[in-house]
């Protein structure tokens, strides 16, 4: 098995998924972000050079090829390279492809955005990017390729700390006894992959020969639940303050994430189905999704891991802060 990657989140719990199921994992990387699960092999090369492929070791095949690179011209590298030497292939692409966020319930025949034509992708082109990335795949492969196009991907070492961001402050409060802040609109639709379970099915269904496009995701739920799981797994039990979209707003919060977030918060009618797509195509492939106590403590443990008191730059409002606005509104 070849990843893609293999030293950050997602690719590194891939290749400990499939280290620990008995299998032989080689990861392609540059090796900057962290190191390869201990027993996997490192093959050090950056994806820039056009060469890159030719530091693997003879002309060696696989039976599966996992990557979750999020640049065109990475994957149109991988497939020009690869494509022949592999029995499956695995993308991971992204929710993020779709045209449009306000169709509740839509599945894999929604609308893209337009593909995007350059090998680099801003920041503000990853959804035309992945498109792209998919296109490259589906080009090379056919059929012969899972593309998975992930939602929010949650639970241990989660680097956006989105979803952790709600265990993490309700076990703050918990500690200093004051209030939290939520968003009035708890029937809002939520919904997540814990990224064990996604590594999981990407190894087993990869494996197993499983083609097709498929949102990678769990069936939503509601914020509310995604709150009270929250709370309970921190053994919160004290005030929450909530805000309606205007006034959370007006006092200059963002939604989703970035610096002086409420995460999971969607107030934007056209982004409003964001966490709310259909996965069944994804579950009846065989993707398991634990239980929420279970990812929520993950989530929980990496967020201590991190500090709770922490100053929140990629999702969620400084605890000072928080308590400023609750005041203000009182």
């Amino acid at each position: 098995m070849l990843v893609l990657g293999g030293t950050s989140w997602l690719g590194g719990i891939v290749a400990e998924t499939a280290l620990r199921e008995g299998h032989d994992v080689t990861c392609l990387a540059r090796g900057t972000s962290g190191e390869v699960p201990a027993g996997a092999r490192l093959v050090v090369a950056d994806r820039d050079d056009p060469d890159a492929y030719a530091a693997l070791p003879g002309r060696a095949a696989y039976d599966l090829v996992v990557d979750v690179a999020r640049q065109p011209g990475h994957v149109r590298g991988a497939v020009r390279a690869l494509a022949e030497r592999a029995t499956g292939w695995v993308l991971v692409s992204s929710c993020s492809v779709y045209a449009r966020h306000d169709e509740p319930g839509a599945d894999e025949r929604a609308a893209l955005l337009p593909a995007l034509a350059a090998d680099v992708a801003a920041p503000e082109e990853y959804g035309e990017g992945k498109v792209a990335c998919e296109e490259a795949v589906t080009s090379a492969r056919g059929g012969a390729a899972l593309v998975a196009r992930s939602g929010l991907i949650v639970g241990r070492g989660d680097p956006s700390e989105r979803f952790g961001y709600w265990p993490g402050r309700f076990a703050l409060a918990a500690k200093d006894g004051g209030p939290v802040l939520v968003p009035a609109r708890v029937d809002a639709p939520v919904q997540w992959v814990d990224v064990v379970d996604l590594a999981a099915w990407i190894v087993r269904a990869g494996l197993a020969g499983t083609t097709g496009t498929v949102n990678a995701t769990g069936r939503p739920t509601t914020l509310g639940a995604v709150l009270d799981a929250a709370a309970e797994a921190a053994g919160f039990d004290g005030e929450r303050v909530y805000l309606d979209d205007e006034a959370l707003a007006e006092a200059g919060v963002e939604e989703f994430m970035g610096a002086r977030s409420l995460p999971l918060w969607i107030g934007d009618p056209a982004w409003r189905a964001f966490l709310d797509r259909s996965a069944e195509a994804a579950l009846a492939a065989g993707l398991a999704p634990r239980a929420l106590g279970s990812t929520m403590a993950d989530a929980l443990a990496w967020e201590r891991q991190l500090g709770l008191s922490r100053a929140r730059t990629r999702a969620g409002l400084d605890r000072d802060d928080e308590l400023a606005i609750i005041a203000r509104r009182a």
